[in-house]
């Protein structure tokens, strides 16, 4: 009965599938849907509804499909979105302008938003300062090896590209997806060993060294680009630097105290969704002023899920009220899948066909892990799993993800950092470490008390 039903469902959703390409390829799209003419009273708001129901209905399939075979859905969605970005290839062009749309553009910013801030209301600046000098080692090892190895792999494999590209290159290594880790971690009944404390207060704080050097970067990269000469100075890099480190701890220190008196205030206020509210508006504040100071808005939403802790809205919570976390999950399954479909859109395939750019991304990938593995060098306590904790930080994720994105929409003497083949080889390193990530740190998990036993 389950499989028939498990049928049926799949059955449904071809048909919608095959009525959303029916719609696209002969109804209404582009002008005429511009103009209202063939479209009824719809207007421009047809083409991003059509838009949204071929997005949502691809990440779900591919979601489906991966966790089906013990993977992240994110990886499915990224699939997908590769596929109907590269229809073009099969003759079928109906759904390039999907790649260019502005308003599914800012909804996958939103999305992206949305998801670094539930990042940041996962971590807390206490549990943080409570992981020890072993995970904050392992934190930075585990940022400044994979830096430089990226940096001096993208300058062998592009040598005519600027220094700039090939350090932006080296910051999309310096991050680790916490999610994946911790989700392996506690699917095999391992979340509270110590292992698993020093990989997962290591993957916040690499989080946060890895926004900042993002923040470096790319402020970095504008400044050149803006005329600032061939150069910038190493003031300009320090002011950069502080702004990024001033900005996070401003938020933390100011939001400790603040936050408080903030929720007093909203718990005061009648109707629905208050809290989910005035978290938003702490959420897109802080996204706003990092890219107005010259940050990427991620990393002011990162800092705003970082310091709104449970203890700053116990009065709702009080009163029967679900926390942040939950209000927030249906906009963040609505728009973060969005998000991770147009970054596979954005994947040229026939570059996969170049054997540089193969060679580029096995490299890459392989710097990616070996990078992190040199982790375990920061645990002395011969009673730890090092291996594990090596495996447990390898995974890129929607992090390697957002760092690329962030770098193909970034300019630097009008192209962009990050080119369509660099923007591949960057994927294909990204759906490799996420890929070997689970399977092997179970096996290593698991095995470790065997190996005490004996």
């Amino acid at each position: 009965m389950r499989l028939l039903s498990n049928r049926r469902v799949y059955l449904l959703m071809a048909f919608v599938a095959v009525y959303v390409f029916y719609s696209i390829a002969f109804g209404s799209t582009g002008g005429e849907a511009a103009s209202g003419e063939s479209s009824g009273h719809g207007g421009p708001v047809l083409d991003i509804l059509l838009g949204l129901m071929v997005i949502l209905l691809a990440a779900k399939l591919g979601g489906d499909m991966f966790e089906r075979f013990g993977q992240p859905a994110v990886l499915g969605e990224l699939v997908m979105g590769m596929i109907i970005g590269n229809m073009h290839l099969a003759g079928i062009d109906v759904f390039e302008p999907f790649k260019y749309d502005i308003t599914l553009e800012v909804l996958a910013e939103l999305g992206v938003i949305l998801l670094l801030f539930e990042v940041g209301l996962e971590s807390s600046v206490k549990e943080m300062m409570k992981v020890g000098v072993a995970s904050f080692m392992v934190a930075i090892f585990g940022v400044i090896v994979p830096f430089f190895l990226g940096w001096g792999v993208a300058a062998w494999f592009l040598p005519n590209e600027s220094m700039y590209v090939h350090v932006f290159i080296g910051a999309t290594l310096t991050a680790t997806s916490v999610g994946i880790t911790a989700r392996v971690l506690k699917d095999i009944g391992k979340i509270k060993s110590r292992e698993a404390k020093i990989i997962l207060g290591a993957a916040v704080i690499d989080d946060i060294l890895g926004l900042v050097i993002l923040a470096v970067v790319a402020g970095v990269i504008v400044a050149v680009n803006s005329g600032a000469g061939e150069g910038i100075s190493s003031l300009a890099v320090l002011w950069i630097i502080g702004k990024a480190v001033l900005f996070i701890a401003g938020a933390i220190i100011i939001g400790a105290k603040i936050l408080p008196q903030y929720f007093n205030l909203a718990f005061r206020l009648r109707g629905k969704g208050v809290l989910l509210s005035f978290s938003l508006l702490v959420c897109f504040l802080l996204s706003y002023v990092a890219g107005i100071i010259g940050l990427a808005p991620i990393v002011g939403a990162f800092a705003a899920g970082l310091i709104l802790e449970e203890v700053h809205y116990t009065r709702f919570r009080e009163r029967g009220e679900h926390g942040i976390e939950h209000l927030l999950e249906p906009i963040t399954i609505f728009l973060v899948p969005v998000f991770f479909v147009r970054m596979g859109m954005m994947v040229d395939l026939k570059t996969f066909g170049e054997i540089q750019i193969l060679g580029f991304a096995a490299v890459l990938t392989l710097a990616a892990i070996i990078g992190k593995q040199v982790c375990s060098l920061a645990i002395f306590d011969k009673t730890t799993n090092r291996i594990a904790i090596g495996l447990g930080m390898i995974p890129r994720g929607e992090v390697g993800l957002i760092f690329a994105g962030i770098g193909a929409k970034l300019m630097l003497e009008g192209h962009p950092v990050v080119s369509t083949s660099t923007y591949s080889a960057v994927v294909i390193m990204v759906i490799i470490t996420t890929l070997v990530t689970p399977p092997a740190l179970k096996m290593v998990m698991l095995r470790e008390p065997k190996t005490a036993k004996a």
